[in-house]
């Protein structure tokens, strides 16, 4: 144990040296290696954190929800496009059916959206979505009320002209949150009294509910101001199913309730189309998967090159010390222990290189996150993956130039 850790000291001991007594010759050898961990870690800590701040506004669409609509989120679907548009929208009587016929079913909602200007004194805002929600919104949905209060059962029943809206709407209108709840405002000429403001959610990439620029109202008095069969509205129906039941259990059902809803013959086309939040997840992941294989790519082109750089520095590290490999076997020094001292000082070389890389990482990654919507996260198995991918790449580039020292005869060695 004694004999490995001093064999460690002494590698890292005269990688330093080389650092130090060839300063640029090793610096240009090792940009490949930086180069190259600069590219995967980057690559991959950006992707990481961007596919989980996707799949995070993808799961604010809700667990387990199926979007009945028209139109068909995925994509990737070659049902011709005139025949989306001619397709029926989803209707509000349509939510009542499906909760009295589904069995797998725990909420179901009802959703359409416009957008209007509104405002409040001399505060104006150009453009504020009008959100129009049914009783079961709140539970498929993931929102807080951060002043005032929700929609109550009344309001619902009578659709009273109030509204819930969102962080910035009550500052551009209101100054704040906090001055919002009682305040009447007006939009399209018609006025709404603020009951409630939802807390702040920030910026997202799956902005299907942006709150914080939104006001939401009840189906009964979005439907006394709109057309809801309005090309301009596009509605859907949210459905949500039981925690035991699988997206697919839940769509296979949903598929049938609605073929009998819309009277649709066993060999007609469905004229609807299910989304199911998973699939759209599942799509993510492979675009990001994708994403991260043309990362490698790149690469790997560069550590190939940082490669052949830490050879070419152990084959001249070879040749400077070959006397004193000479002397160091003629004391009684192994092939095994020549050939352990060159790997190691490879390696840490290497790892060196790589720590350049990652600490570039680190300082890109705290500028970039100050000015993107989503924070890039550094993870601790990047930086050990990376230090780890270095000594790999250290040992098979320097495994040539320390076999030839380890075989060096001792006499020929010191003579040179």
């Amino acid at each position: 144990m004694l004999k490995l850790f001093t064999i460690l000291w002494n590698s890292f001991l005269l990688a330093m040296q080389e650092l130090k007594v060839n300063k640029l010759r090793t610096f240009l050898s090792l940009l490949g290696i930086t180069i190259g961990i600069f590219c995967i870690i980057g690559v991959l800590a950006t992707v990481d954190s961007l596919e989980k701040k996707v799949q995070s506004d993808i799961q604010s669409l809700g667990t387990n929800t199926i979007y009945i609509d028209k139109w068909e989120y995925a994509g990737g679907n070659d049902y011709p496009w005139w025949k989306f548009v001619n397709r029926p929208l989803p209707k509000y009587n349509e939510v009542k059916l499906i909760k009295e016929r589904s069995a797998l079913a725990t909420e179901v909602a009802f959703f359409a959206s416009a957008a209007a200007s509104a405002h409040y004194n001399d505060n104006e805002l150009e453009s504020v979505k009008i959100y129009c929600i049914t009783e079961d919104f709140d539970k498929i949905q993931s929102f807080e009320i951060a002043n005032g209060r929700y929609f109550s059962e009344s309001d619902f029943q009578r659709g009273t002209p109030v509204a819930v809206i969102g962080n910035e709407v009550a500052v551009q209108l209101f100054g704040g949150a906090e001055y919002a709840e009682g305040k009447t405002f007006v939009y399209n000429n018609r006025r709404v009294t603020v009951i409630g403001v939802v807390n702040k959610q920030g910026g997202g990439f799956m902005n299907a509910f942006d709150y914080d620029n939104a006001m939401m109202v009840t189906y009964k008095y979005f439907a006394s101001v709109y057309d809801l069969s309005s090309d301009n509205i596009n509605p859907f129906v949210m459905v949500k199913g039981r925690g035991d039941v699988t997206s697919e259990a839940l769509s296979n059902e949903l598929r049938g309730i609605m073929r009998q809803i819309r009277k649709i013959s066993p060999t007609g086309e469905d004229n609807f189309a299910l989304n199911e939040v998973s699939a759209i997840s599942n799509q993510a992941s492979q675009v990001f998967s994708t994403v991260n294989i043309g990362g490698w790519a790149i690469a790997v082109l560069s550590l190939i090159v940082g490669a052949f750089g830490v050879a070419n520095i152990m084959f001249v590290t070879v040749r400077e010390r070959t006397g004193q490999i000479g002397l160091k076997k003629a004391i009684g020094a192994t092939k095994a222990t020549i050939l352990s001292e060159f790997l190691i000082e490879s390696a840490f070389l290497c790892v060196i290189g790589g720590a350049i890389g990652v600490l570039l990482v680190w300082l890109l990654a705290l500028a970039a996150s100050a000015a993107m919507p989503f924070a890039i996260v550094l993870a601790p198995r990047m930086v050990l993956f990376a230090f780890g991918l270095c000594v790999v790449l250290g040992i098979l580039s320097g495994i040539i130039p320390a076999y030839t020292a380890a075989k060096l005869d001792p006499v020929v060695a010191i003579r040179s």
